[in-house]
């Protein structure tokens, strides 16, 4: 049960930086967190059910890879945008036409 919440403090401090963050790269650390928030979360459930522990921790390592994929493709993103944009705010990304 501490696992849950301790999972769900995690995506809401996600949720939270998210909504407060400026940059792209503090956008993305969010989402980080909540991604691995949602991983416990999916780890403290199987474990608490009766079902099998063992696909619990395969699906939180397949988020993992998710995870991991997301980043550096988020990280190519920023890299492009940034050197396009002189900036890492989220200001000029909203007026890049493409």
């Amino acid at each position: 049960m501490l696992f849950q919440l301790v999972g769900v403090f995690l995506f809401s401090v996600g949720i939270a930086g998210l909504v407060r963050r400026k940059t792209l790269v503090g956008m993305l650390i969010a989402l980080e967190l909540m991604i691995n928030g949602a991983g416990l979360s999916i780890v403290a459930a199987a474990q608490l059910t009766s079902g099998d522990a063992v696909k619990g921790q395969l699906a939180a390592l397949f988020v993992m890879g998710l995870a991991a994929a997301e980043a550096t493709l988020l990280l190519a993103i920023i890299l492009v945008a940034v050197r396009r944009l002189k900036s890492s705010g989220t200001d000029g990304v909203f007026h890049m036409r493409g």
